[in-house]
């Protein structure tokens, strides 16, 4: 692979990752504390609701990016040949991207048809789930760049 290839490949990779965890931390630690401290649930989760489905759109085409530029770059080098940490990473996203995909398609779906029907109580548990493993998701992208980083070392 050329280098400036590599680069993109390398660019696009970061920048999905960026978008991804960068938007999980203001989510979780910004913006939602910020809502529950000021908004009541009828004014909250419809807000919650819109906010997400806007990441999430976004963290979709993110988690596209980082898979199809991973696999493009660890094709350059060998899955026999890449190092331990790249192994690490392969499979701490894939089961990354796992969750993102059951938060997109079951909670994330949950959520917005009780903020149409106004079952505030249903949304706000909906919402804890989403919040829960959105949290989990979180460390396990520290934990992906980490394993990353010490693969470079």
């Amino acid at each position: 692979m050329t280098y400036p290839l590599h680069a993109v490949l390398l660019f696009v990779h970061l920048a999905g990752v960026i978008v991804w965890l960068g938007g999980m931390v203001f989510a979780h630690f910004a913006l939602r504390p910020a809502a529950v401290l000021l908004l009541e649930p009828p004014v909250r989760l419809p807000l919650m609701a819109q906010a997400l489905g806007r990441f999430f759109r976004l963290v979709a085409v993110a988690v596209v990016a980082i898979v199809v530029s991973g696999w493009l770059l660890l094709a350059r080098v060998g899955m026999a040949q890449a190092p331990v940490g790249w192994h690490v990473m392969l499979a701490l996203g894939l089961v990354m991207a796992a969750i993102f995909a059951f938060i997109y398609a079951r909670l994330y779906p949950a959520l917005v048809e009780a903020v149409a029907a106004q079952q505030w109580q249903v949304a706000g548990g909906s919402l804890n789930r989403v919040r829960g493993l959105v949290f989990v998701n979180l460390c396990l992208g520290f934990a992906t760049v980490a394993s990353a980083v010490m693969a470079r070392a």
